[in-house]
């Protein structure tokens, strides 16, 4: 499998995805991933910014708002589709376009920093993607981006219960596996029976690679690490929407942030 399969898959996903996050149902981005990431953002006030791998650019949007001059792209024709509707609904001046994070449609050092959301564990060709972005970037600018933890999310992944349903570990294994594709299919649990019974499942290709692989792959990009961040959801967070208590236990999601020489 490659960056254009995946690709496929993407672009079945994008309107459902589209439909049901643009409606709240993706509690752990919302309440957790997001807010934790954009914690850690440096200031973006005034900089160019890429973000690779927008979906239906949600997150593009916020990183805008902070007054980034942003530019993203997605190798899916109907998330572009959504994310340019979007913004004709509600100028930030973007710009979308459809392209594969593989092979970037841009001149080196065209960009001050560089995103991605949830986007890079997927696709496979990864150490492609992140030389493309080390090249695309000026001297000193970033990569921020979040993945599911490989530590805590390798191919068999099993939370043990108590007899109230609060996870108290996780069963863990085949962590050292080759990444070959596996295809999960799911939905967000948050939306309504109702709306989840008529809608079709997320199939979603992911190639686990444990943490030594990204942080070697990012050496050979050429970056250098600044940032590691392992988000926690709060007491409060929890309290308000449960589903979050099993990232306390341990962690879902792993940002890093790496910084090009310069």
């Amino acid at each position: 499998m490659n960056h254009l399969t995946v690709g496929e898959y993407w672009n079945a996903n994008a309107d459902t995805w589209t439909q049901l996050v643009r409606a709240g149902h993706d509690v752990f981005r919302d309440r957790l991933n997001t807010p934790a990431f954009l914690a850690s953002l440096p200031p973006v006030a005034g900089l160019s910014g890429l973000d690779i791998g927008c979906g239906e650019g949600h997150n593009t949007r916020l990183v805008a708002k902070r007054g980034a001059k942003m530019t993203a792209i997605d190798i899916s024709e109907v998330f572009i589709r959504h994310t340019r509707a979007e913004e004709a609904r509600a100028p930030l001046g973007i710009t979308y376009q459809q392209a594969s994070a593989v092979e970037l449609p841009f001149g080196e050092a065209s960009f001050d920093f560089a995103t991605a959301f949830m986007s890079l564990m997927d696709i496979p060709e990864t150490g492609p993607v992140l030389k493309e972005a080390f090249r695309v970037l000026r001297p000193g600018g970033w990569l921020q981006f979040s993945i599911l933890h490989p530590c805590f999310n390798p191919p068999h992944r099993r939370c043990l219960r108590d007899d109230e349903g609060h996870t108290h570990a996780l069963e863990i294994g085949d962590y050292f596996l080759e990444p070959e594709a596996r295809l999960d299919e799911w939905i967000f649990g948050d939306a309504p029976v109702a709306v989840r019974s008529r809608l079709p499942k997320f199939k979603v290709p992911r190639f686990h690679r444990p943490l030594n692989h990204w942080l070697n792959l990012i050496v050979a990009a050429g970056f250098r690490l600044e940032y590691c961040g392992e988000p926690c959801p709060s007491d409060e967070a929890v309290r308000d929407y449960p589903v979050l208590h099993d990232a306390k236990v341990a962690a879902y999601f792993l940002h890093l942030r790496v910084r090009k020489p310069g």
